[in-house]
């Protein structure tokens, strides 16, 4: 932590320190937006309207890849917004910084669809974590990888 005293006043700067805030941009994408853009947007594309999305740079960026296509053809825009700061006026100021176009149902498959990864990566590195809390008192059941990978 960072202590500044500036005209009788202590700046603190927490960066970088545990447990620092952080927003939970995972959690947001798949409890809030994915479902409101099943059923919200799922009613303004049956209608064929077209909907746009506003997002924070930082939350767009954690999203999987969507599909973009040209904006005669798409369906939705997302308008990506970051803060800048200004020095001149000596604060931030809210930019849109890109809009990115994409069809409905692709983005939604997109969206809502986890990529599982390999398993086996998956089963390493869970069986790397317990060894390094089993250290020198191993269980008497087997590896990980014996029930889940046969």
């Amino acid at each position: 932590m960072v202590f500044q005293r500036t005209n009788d006043l202590v700046e603190l700067d927490w960066t970088g320190q545990p447990n620092y805030p952080r927003p939970d941009y995972l959690s947001s994408s798949r409890k809030r937006l994915a479902p409101q853009l099943l059923f919200k947007g799922g009613i303004f594309h049956a209608w064929r309207k077209k909907q746009a999305v506003a997002l924070h740079r930082g939350f767009y960026d954690t999203l999987p890849r969507l599909p973009v296509v040209e904006p005669e053809e798409a369906d939705m825009a997302w308008l990506v917004y970051d803060l800048n700061y200004n020095p001149k006026n000596n604060r931030y100021e809210l930019c849109q910084d890109e809009i990115i176009y994409t069809k409905f149902q692709p983005t939604m498959l997109k969206i809502t669809t986890a990529d599982p990864g390999n398993v086996t990566d998956f089963v390493g590195l869970l069986q790397s974590k317990l060894d390094e809390k089993l250290d020198n008192n191993p269980p008497d059941a087997p590896i990980l990888s014996d029930p889940v990978l046969t």
